[in-house]
């Protein structure tokens, strides 16, 4: 089944299939189930056009910035940072942890693979 463009699983329940859209989390993913009124114990698969519909109508109404809408509104904020020339935007551009984490160690995910720096020539 299709939700916002996302194709989400038809053997999961329909609150952790919601989860698969990119903005919803589990908070998000209970209310829209709670306000469509669908069971929330039912499986994707077992959905009917109408519970369907529901769900759509609960997404589009609730105001959510969902999948293509959120990347886009979370990358134009980055850029924003990086024009003005904020510390958060030098951060970004340098590719370093933005929230403050420490970089002597750690913070391989964000610096990406070891470089090695050689000592320089030999010693005698």
């Amino acid at each position: 089944m299709r939700i916002a463009g996302v194709d989400i699983p038809d053997n999961k329940k329909i609150p952790y299939a919601l989860r698969y859209i990119y903005g919803i989390g589990p908070k998000r993913a209970r209310d829209i189930v709670d306000r469509s009124g669908v069971d929330p114990d039912i499986r994707t698969k077992d959905l009917s056009e109408d519970e369907t519909s529901r769900i759509r109508d609960a997404l589009e109404r609730g105001g959510y910035l969902i999948e293509g809408d959120l990347r886009r509104e979370i990358a134009m904020n980055i850029r924003r940072l990086v024009e003005i020339g904020a510390y958060r935007g030098i951060r970004h551009r340098t590719g370093l942890p933005v929230h403050g984490q420490r970089t002597r160690t750690n913070a391989r995910g964000r610096k990406g693979v070891r470089k090695t720096v050689s000592r320089g020539g030999r010693r005698v």
